[in-house]
């Protein structure tokens, strides 16, 4: 539904690009033009065509076959500057504005930091769900909380423009553009993710530690949080990603992030795996939809027995 929403909004020409924050949102160079490629339009009505068999500097020097070939689904990829010069599509201001927007999904996260014996960790979280007026917000320089703001491609021109790099995955798998900002020690948590993933870092640092999947079946959360934090956590990866540098995740691979310093802003692209019930549950729904707009319009065949015999 929000992606049918993102192309409604978005269905005009280049000329409705111009405006704030399309300057920040000018994709990786190197894109390719040889065949095999599909034209996006990107920021400053320009454009740029994306071949699957080229080598992209998104990807590391992948191509996006390579990349889906020996990374998608499978372990984690770091790039460091994948996208040099990256700006966030809006300013931090712009985003706790956006967040007071009844229309707008909005979370806030607040950890308070407790060491119990043996070094155990022992916080504390809090979630609210928006919208936000700003003086609802914590102040600036307190430690330990995150906004996060989703869809925000379905609000901001700059931030749908950012999408159009990673259209190498089919356009069916995408969920939305979301954006984090955190202060000082901000995350959510070790957690792990039933979608894939790729973590732009845009402004500031973050620091990502990573960890394999749990087997299938076990009790992976800590129970009564708020959060869905993982009750065992070992990482294996240890990172402090830059602006301008990208991290995939694939499905339920734990990860940590926590902002190193302040003013940190993070966009998250994320694509759906849905489970095969919710594939089910897809389906029917778009059967209805449509068995619904026939009877409406008077389209709808009708069921028809003409031979049917008399019963008894």
């Amino acid at each position: 539904h929000r992606r049918m929403m993102a192309q409604r909004l978005w269905r005009r020409g280049p000329a409705a690009a111009r405006g704030r924050g399309t300057s920040g949102t000018s994709g990786p160079s190197g894109a390719g033009d040889a065949g095999g490629g599909r034209w996006h339009a990107l920021g400053n009505n320009r454009r740029t065509m994306i071949s699957i068999h080229l080598p992209s500097p998104l990807l590391g020097g992948l191509s996006p076959q390579a990349f889906m070939r020996r990374f998608w689904q499978r372990r984690p990829l770091l790039v460091r500057q994948a996208w040099p010069g990256v700006r966030p599509p809006l300013t931090r201001a712009e985003l706790f504005a956006l967040a007071a927007n009844e229309g707008v999904e909005s979370r806030l996260v607040q950890r308070e930091s407790h060491v119990g014996r043996a070094g155990r960790d022992m916080s504390t979280w809090r979630v609210r769900h928006g919208p936000f007026a700003r003086r609802a917000l914590p102040p600036l320089a307190r430690p330990g909380w995150t906004l996060l703001v989703q869809g925000l491609d379905l609000h901001l021109r700059a931030a749908h423009e950012m999408l159009a790099p990673f259209r190498f995955v089919p356009a069916a798998r995408l969920d939305d553009l979301m954006v984090s900002w955190a202060s000082p020690g901000g995350g959510v948590g070790p957690h792990a993710d039933s979608y894939d993933v790729f973590l732009l870092q845009v402004q500031g640092r973050r620091r990502w530690r990573v960890a394999p999947p749990d087997a299938p079946g076990e009790s992976i959360f800590v129970e009564g949080l708020p959060l869905k934090i993982l009750r065992r956590f070992e990482p294996v990866h240890d990172w402090v990603l830059e602006p301008g540098d990208l991290l995939y995740l694939p499905p339920r691979w734990g990860h940590d992030g926590v902002a190193e310093g302040g003013d940190c802003m993070t966009c998250s692209v994320g694509f759906r795996t849905p489970s095969a019930p919710e594939l089910a549950r897809e389906v029917l729904q778009r059967l209805a939809d449509e068995a619904g707009d026939e009877a409406q319009d008077g389209t709808a065949a009708i069921y028809a027995d003409a031979t049917q015999p008399a019963t008894a």
